[in-house]
């Protein structure tokens, strides 16, 4: 009878297990359906042990997005249920979605192809973004003018080649573009990152044949963010061969970069030789009168969703006009968070309240931070060469001051893990995420590096301008 009730009271007190259907739930919640529905729905629980859970998704690809991007918010998540664990490890277990593809492929009949399967559900035609508002000036009028006569004529010019910085409307452009051509065509609209995606996944599943069918069976192709490509030179292979055989059969190709094909790094020189041979169109930074143009028409638009609620005096939009000069999405940006202060607290802003909801755009200008700043500065305090550290050798005099580099770039710029790989002499993205966690572990430790850190933050966010080279 002892036994039985020590036995009884052991199983008893044997804690449970995680609900990972309430983490999910809540994780749906903080990130949105969108971004649940096409990764985290992805992840399946395996096992939970003293201190760590072992979770489990279909590919590589999927783990490596989740890890960059959403892992720490899991955790934070799993840790307001259960503060013991310290750590999320994945399994890949891969799921059999070959006939769940294929059966998916054509069943829509409009004359837009788009790859479909069990990981993403991907049309990026948006019907929201098309010519009638799309707002010109200066800046962009030749581009707007190009992306009209393409979609008036198909193979009017060929390949139509538009570049700009971020947020300039070089997507907007394509969408208006496929828009329009979607009526009478068949209209592929794809970013070259999502390419990448279904080329890999192609060799993997031995269904290289229907790849290039599908990508060459169509009268339009609009591929966003070209630069993506560089370096893989299996891709750009295929690419080189749909591009060619595309033409040869008069299919118009429209790409968009964030730079000339002549600049484009590590692009096959016979692709840049392609693209310059098309009509090469740019975007450049809006003027005065566009950002106005642009802030009238935003406002306008909101007034008629939200009317009487939204209040903005001429004062706050000459002033957002001329202070926020990055980019169009910037500009957008500010309008809708001044919009959003004007509904909540139903009052116009005055200048200093705009300031102070504005005030990381305000300071983007000032505070630009490049991975080239951030290097020279880490080699000056380190004392060492800038190609000492990217180099590949592995002496703790160099492994230290590189890994803080890496560190100082992953939080003070928005740019992804294989994009700092890249600029550490094309190191792997795991190389980037564990110099990152070394660090973070350093710092919990050792006084000395943090002290290092919060010097050359300092120096790299409020010194940068005479420490440019």
């Amino acid at each position: 009878m002892n036994n039985s009730f020590i036995n009884k009271n052991f199983s008893n007190s044997k804690p449970e297990k995680l609900d990972w259907a309430i983490i999910q739930t809540e994780m749906k919640s903080k990130l949105g359906q969108d971004i649940y529905e096409s990764w985290l729905k992805k992840i399946s629980f395996v096992d939970e042990f003293s201190n760590y859970i072992l979770l489990s998704v279909p590919t590589r690809f999927i783990r490596d997005w989740i890890t960059s991007r959403y892992l720490d918010q899991i955790l934070k998540t799993v840790k307001n249920y259960k503060k013991e664990i310290i750590r999320i490890e994945f399994k890949i277990i891969e799921q059999n979605i070959t006939n769940e593809t294929n059966s998916n492929i054509h069943e829509n009949n409009e004359n837009i192809s788009f790859i479909k399967d069990s990981f993403l559900k991907y049309n990026r035609i948006d019907p929201n973004k098309r010519f009638e508002n799309f707002i010109t000036g200066t800046s962009n009028k030749l581009a707007y003018e190009a992306s009209i006569k393409v979609s008036e004529n198909v193979s009017n010019y060929n390949p139509l080649y538009i570049y700009g910085g971020v947020g300039m409307g070089k997507t907007h452009l394509l969408n208006s573009i496929g828009f329009e051509l979607k009526k009478n065509n068949k209209v592929m609209f794809i970013s070259a990152e999502r390419f990448m995606y279904q080329f890999v996944k192609s060799i993997k599943a031995n269904e290289m044949v229907k790849f290039k069918e599908y990508f060459r069976n169509t009268d339009v192709l609009l591929i966003d963010d070209i630069q993506f490509m560089n370096g893989k030179e299996a891709m750009q292979e295929e690419f080189f061969h749909t591009f060619n055989a595309l033409l040869d059969k008069g299919s118009q190709i429209i790409v968009s970069a964030d730079r000339a094909p002549n600049k484009l790094s590590r692009i096959q020189e016979r692709i840049k030789s392609r693209f310059s041979g098309g009509l090469v169109v740019d975007i450049q930074k809006p003027d005065y009168e566009l950002r106005k143009k642009i802030v009238e028409n935003k406002i306008k638009e909101l007034n008629s969703l939200y009317p009487e609620q939204v209040k903005i005096s001429n004062d706050i939009q000459n002033f957002i006009s001329t202070e926020i000069t990055a980019s169009v999405r910037e500009l957008v940006g500010a309008i809708n968070r001044t919009v959003s202060f004007s509904r909540i607290y139903n009052k116009m802003p005055n200048l200093t309240e705009t300031k102070v909801v504005l005030k990381d755009l305000l300071n983007l200008a000032e505070n630009k931070v490049t991975i080239d700043l951030i290097q020279t500065l880490v080699c000056k305090f380190f004392k060492i060469s800038k190609n000492e550290m990217l180099s590949s050798r592995r002496s703790r005099y160099l492994v230290r001051p590189r890994q803080t580099a890496i560190y100082l770039t992953k939080i003070l710029t928005s740019k992804s893990l294989p994009e700092i790989g890249r600029e550490f002499s094309n190191r792997d993205h795991t190389t980037i995420i564990h110099s990152v966690k070394t660090i973070e572990k350093l710092k919990e430790k050792d006084p000395e590096m943090v002290d290092n850190i919060n010097k050359l933050k300092n120096q790299i966010l409020y010194n940068n301008k005479e420490n440019e080279i």
